[in-house]
């Protein structure tokens, strides 16, 4: 059986298209919220969870596992570093299916490797913040709750939601949508709250990267990105007929 860590839209497309090839696949998730995106059906079962380095032996043992198809949140990078070591422990197939990303960087655009370098300049200094970054970045706002004004936008889970809260987000700062978001309604809360700056990941256009860059173009405000995780990857495409391909040649050794 082929592992296909999931998550994303991508992951639930490429679901959809090993189930029409009759490919036989365990999807892994950290929500239950995240399984309605894959199909219903005996050759794809969806594992919901946190898997550890303590539990994936057991996990790959349960399914059989003989491939990873890595499809998981570029910046889900704790998943993905266990899956490249357990692939190279076992000598299983493995293969990087990455988003594409968003070209360039956009005028007026500022761009950290990380939110503690962002954090170790005064660029949010006295500035309306929306952080579009998911909660568990969050933590480390909360010195800055007093230096600036700040407001974030969470998936709509109670995790994220108490993660939030115990960062010393109050529930008029806070939002929860599931993205994509179209351009009209990014807009429209951004002038709502009066932001001047966003905080945002280099997560490409299914998490709305390429929108961010417009509506800022647009209002003229600041927008700071996140680059993604630098992980060596052994394999990587971004192409959907080459995973496919991928999955059947391993499946078939």
């Amino acid at each position: 059986m082929l592992w296909l860590i999931g998550g994303t839209q991508e992951s639930a497309v490429l679901a959809r298209d090993l189930v029409a090839q009759g490919i036989d696949c365990v999807v892994t998730v950290t929500t239950a919220g995240a399984r309605r995106l894959y199909p219903d059906t005996e050759c794809c079962r969806v594992w919901v969870g946190k898997l550890t380095p303590e539990a994936v032996s057991e996990f790959l043992q349960t399914y059989s596992v003989r491939a990873i198809l890595d499809a998981s949140h570029p910046f889900a990078a704790a998943v993905s570093e266990l899956a490249i070591a357990t692939a190279v422990e076992l000598h299983l197939p493995y293969l990087r299916f990455e988003r594409s990303p968003v070209e360039g960087v956009a005028p007026g655009e500022w761009v950290f490797p990380s939110v503690e370098a962002l954090l170790a300049t005064d660029l949010l200094i006295n500035e309306r913040v929306l952080l579009t970054i998911g909660y568990r970045y969050l933590p480390l706002f909360q010195p800055w709750q007093d230096r600036a004004i700040l407001f974030a936008r969470i998936l709509p889970s109670h995790e994220a939601l108490g993660g939030a809260i115990a960062a010393g987000f109050t529930p008029d700062r806070l939002i929860a949508l599931r993205p994509p978001i179209a351009a009209p309604l990014e807009k429209a809360l951004w002038q709502q709250w009066q932001i001047s700056l966003v905080v945002a990941k280099a997560s490409g256009s299914p998490g709305g990267e390429d929108i961010k860059r417009q509506v800022a173009a647009d209002l003229g405000i600041k927008l700071v990105t996140l680059a993604r995780p630098a992980l060596a990857y052994p394999q990587v495409t971004s192409d959907r007929a080459i995973a496919l391909d991928f999955c059947r040649r391993a499946l078939a050794q």
